[in-house]
């Protein structure tokens, strides 16, 4: 099993959610969260004075997969979120060691 981590901008959740959905994703956890990397933040301009934003928000989410759906997930993520412009996001694969479902008690593959 893995979990795939990916970093994109707010706006690209929807696309992100129905394309993963599309393709048999059955479950996700989004987070908000900020960052910054070749962006640099931005400046902006409120009630006549000027300052800096150097975190910018962003959204992260979580999906835990077999090891054979890693590599569709991967390209599904990258083709939704993808803009072609700066800040667009990362995409992280992650060993996972166990998964246990509470409710059941199910583990690993079964629990997914």
């Amino acid at each position: 099993m893995k979990m795939v981590t990916a970093i994109i901008k707010p706006f690209k959740l929807d696309d992100v959610r129905q394309a993963l959905t599309a393709i048999g994703v059955e479950g996700l956890t989004v987070s908000e969260v900020k960052g910054y990397g070749r962006q640099k933040g931005q400046t902006e301009i409120y009630r006549g004075a000027e300052y800096a934003i150097n975190f910018l928000p962003k959204v992260k989410i979580d999906i835990a997969v077999k090891d054979e759906l890693v590599e569709q997930v991967v390209e599904t993520v990258q083709q939704s979120a993808n803009t072609g412009r700066i800040g667009d996001g990362k995409i992280f694969v992650l060993d996972v060691l166990q998964t246990v479902r509470i409710r059941t008690g199910e583990t690993n593959a079964e629990a997914l």
